[in-house]
This record gives C-alpha cells, structure tokens and sequence, in this order.
C-alpha cells in the first residue's frame, strides 16, 4: 500500500510540474469554476422563484447540493475524465503495452496517472458554497456530522470511479464508447439538484442503479443532519462492490486486449 501511495503521490508531482508551466490558465480555470458556479446558483433560484422548498429541501440546504456538485465534476474532470480517455485511446490503438509492461497494477497506473490539477478551483469554489450555506442556513454541524459527510464523499467519489471503470473497460469490446460516457455525463448533471425533488421511480435509479445521490444529496443530508442512518450502513457496501465489480471486469477485459504487436 505504502508503494503506491508514492507512486500516486509522484503522479501528483508530475501534474503539478505541467500545471505550473502554464499559471494563467490556472487563474482563467478559476474565473470559469466561478461563472459555473454562478450559473449553478441562478438554476436554483429560478426554482425557489415559485416554491418555498426544493424536494423539501430549504434555499441554503440545496446550496450545500449545488457546491457538492461542483466538487464532483472537479473530481470527474480532474481523474476521472483524462485517464479514461487516454484508456480509450490505448485500447484503440493497441498501446496499452507502454502500461501493462510496467511493474505495477495497471489498472492503477491506467486510471490514476494523469491528474488534471486546473480544476482544482471547482473544488475550491464548492468547499466555498457549501460554507456559505452551512452560515446562510445556520446549520452549524456537529463532528459526527461532519465525520459522516467526508465517509459518503468518499463512498461516492468511489462509486463514481468504478461506474466510470466500468463503462471505459467496455472499450475492449465496443471500442468506441465516447457516445456512452457522454450520456453518463448528460445523466450525472441530475445531482445538480436534491434527489427528493425527483419522482420515486427517478429516486430508485438514482440511489441503487446510478447512484448519484450519494455524491450530492446524501453527504449534503448528512452535513445538516437529515440523512437516514441506512444511508450510512448502504454506502460502503455498495462502494465495495462497485468496486470489486469494475476489478473483475477489467481483468476480463485484459483477455480481450490484442496489442500493437498482436
């Protein structure tokens, strides 16, 4: 465990080098994540607009939904994103040899190596609007609460990870999957919103098949003290399975892989 701790640790290294080279662009990412959020902010207001509530969920609760938001598509655009398409691209050209022959797992060395650190102020600008829903909606969480919401981000952030490994190991069968993830995209921007303020059936898919909910919705519960406990117990077997599901797939898809010198 401790090797690759380093060796992730070093991928960070490498990142930030190639993101150093270029410090304007890191101050032009944060003046989009900030125009982003903006526009995250204006969708809800539309909404409250016409309701006092949102799903059930108060102005500064679904400000707590929108910033978690924001913190997952960093994440998505930061680790998930780049490393998949460069998988995709290995897979079509057959030089996912360069990543095999490395004596590490490859589906660490394929799906963590590149790290885009621009987005870092997504993260930053979502930290920084769920604080200000926590004092607009003077929440004040206790360190249980708080405890519980970084275990469901974590939970959620590995869900989100094995999905997208998942749907990028069908590359060694489908090739091009570009289409797909696109849709996946077009899916997860349903966590923009509290998952309450979907039909039931919308609710079901969102929880147990597409489980949005535990990246926005639920850490947000938790943060505020609305969250059922089953939620708590549910997401670590789920993440764990996922998981354990997107491993065994990509060892199967490794079978399946005919190489540049094939």
């Amino acid at each position: 465990m401790l090797r690759y701790l380093r060796l992730l640790a070093l991928f960070v290294h490498n990142s930030l080098q190639i993101t150093l080279e270029y410090r304007v662009n890191f101050v032009t990412a944060l003046v989009q994540s900030i125009v982003w959020l903006l526009w995250g902010v204006l969708g809800i207001l539309v909404f409250f607009q016409f309701t006092g509530t949102l799903g059930g969920w108060t102005f500064p609760q679904a400000l707590l939904v929108v910033g978690l938001f924001r913190i997952f598509e960093g994440l998505l655009d930061g680790i998930m994103r780049p490393n998949i398409t460069r998988i995709v691209e290995h897979i079509q050209k057959g030089t996912l040899d360069f990543v095999l022959v490395k004596p590490v797992d490859s589906q660490f060395m394929a799906s963590l190596r590149q790290i885009n650190l621009f987005v870092f102020p997504d993260i930053l600008v979502g930290f920084g609007l769920i604080g200000y829903g926590i004092w607009m909606g003077q929440f004040w969480p206790t360190p249980l609460q708080m405890i519980s919401f970084l275990f469901l981000l974590i939970c959620g952030v590995v869900m989100a990870y094995a999905i997208w490994m998942l749907l990028v190991t069908s590359a060694f069968w489908l090739v091009q999957v570009e289409n797909i993830a696109e849709l996946l995209t077009i899916i997860y921007e349903t966590g923009r919103f509290p998952v309450t303020a979907y039909n039931w059936w919308i609710r079901l898919v969102l929880t147990f098949i597409i489980p949005i909910a535990f990246l926005t919705t639920f850490p947000a519960a938790a943060l505020i003290g609305l969250l059922d406990p089953l939620y708590l117990l549910l997401a670590p077997m789920m993440a764990g399975l996922l998981l354990l599901a997107a491993r065994a797939f990509w060892r199967v898809g490794l079978r399946s892989y005919t190489s540049a010198s094939s």
